[in-house]
């Protein structure tokens, strides 16, 4: 059941990472704004961009579920401070769509890490199953 769980918020997380680059990479006027806005300016929206490709590719491939689903929490956990501390909730109009995706993006990564805890070197030994 694990498998199947882990497998759908992986999914999950994959398509709501990607359909962002489209509009980060395109310099779309929203995406220009919200990095503006927060200080971050184009290398942000472009270097969030390349990281959220690699913890897309990296939560997809078995052996590296655990450090895709690290990469995507530390990546949406920026973006969530900073609609907390610079954005608001509501950006431009949105209902706050893209801070509640970040919130559901946070969960499923959290939720991936837990079930794949074991796979982290070192630290994944200390939760083996008893014998």
């Amino acid at each position: 059941m694990k498998k199947y769980i882990s497998l759908i918020a992986r999914i999950i997380i994959a398509i709501i990472l990607v359909q962002t680059l489209f509009y980060k990479f395109s310099a779309h006027p929203d995406s220009v704004y919200i990095f503006e806005k927060s200080g971050l300016g184009a290398a942000g929206r472009i270097g969030s961009g390349i990281a959220e490709l690699i913890a897309t590719i990296l939560i997809l491939i078995p052996r590296t579920i655990w450090i895709g689903a690290v990469l995507s929490l530390g990546i949406i956990s920026g973006a969530i401070v900073t609609h907390l501390t610079k954005l608001g909730i509501e950006v431009k109009g949105d209902g706050g769509l893209l801070f509640y995706l970040g919130v559901i993006v946070f969960v499923l990564s959290l939720s991936t890490l837990w079930i794949h805890r074991r796979d982290i070197p070192i630290i994944g030994t200390k939760f083996s199953e008893p014998s």
